[in-house]
């Protein structure tokens, strides 16, 4: 099965887990960034990320990317939000409330974004493909981009699906120039039934000046 397939079945089956509404990981790192407002920023894999509406209420263009049709339609739908919808090039565009969100396939992007943030895209795709994506992201930044990243780790002998372990070693190889700045356990009985799991917070991109670097 692809990772296009799981995640159009994944939805289909409402089985994709929640992300809380309330997460502070933007509010605590993104700040440091410096990224200029109205600047725009990819979320890959967005699906019907929060984040999107955080972006966008704190003076940001959001540019979210899912492959499947119904995170798309919730996450306007949750929003009382009735989007506009047309085509971009490969993808159907849906629009509103000043979010944007390409649906279809993350390797059929293309523009230019000034930042990105991936909280769930680089831990869903599967190993054999993340250099694949990092390349494929990293190619539609701008030189100046600013990244903020989270990833996760455990034991990846005692689970085999998304979202997969991401190691250190590996996120400096695809993201060059990124810094850890803060790691916490998973707390949720999901995680500790394999043994416990790690979410990481990093950066990429030089903060604006004033903003020293924030290091773990």
């Amino acid at each position: 099965m692809s990772d296009a397939d799981f995640w159009n079945e994944a939805w289909a089956a409402d089985s994709v887990p929640r992300c809380s509404p309330h997460d502070p990981t933007l509010q605590m790192h993104w700040p440091s960034l410096g990224v200029r407002a109205g600047s725009r920023v990819l979320v890959p894999l967005s699906g019907k990320s929060a984040d999107l509406t955080w972006l966008a209420a704190n003076g940001y263009e959001p540019v979210g990317v899912d492959i499947a049709a119904a995170p798309c339609k919730q996450y306007f739908a949750d929003r009382g939000v009735v989007p506009s919808l047309d085509r971009a090039g490969r993808f159907v565009r849906w629009r509103g409330a000043g979010v944007t969100i390409l649906q279809g396939d993350i390797f059929d992007l293309d523009g230019s974004y000034e930042a990105a943030v991936d909280r769930g895209a680089l831990v869903a795709v599967s190993p054999r493909d993340r250099a694949r994506y990092a390349d494929s992201v990293r190619a539609h930044l701008t030189d100046d981009a600013r990244i903020l990243l989270v990833t996760i780790e455990y034991d990846a002998g005692r689970r085999n699906r998304p979202p997969y372990p991401v190691f250190p070693d590996e996120v400096g190889r695809l993201f060059p120039g990124v810094v850890e700045v803060a790691r916490h356990p998973l707390e949720r009985p999901r995680w500790q039934r394999i043994g416990g799991a790690t979410t990481v917070v990093w950066t990429v991109g030089k903060p604006a000046p004033g903003r020293p670097e924030q290091r773990g």
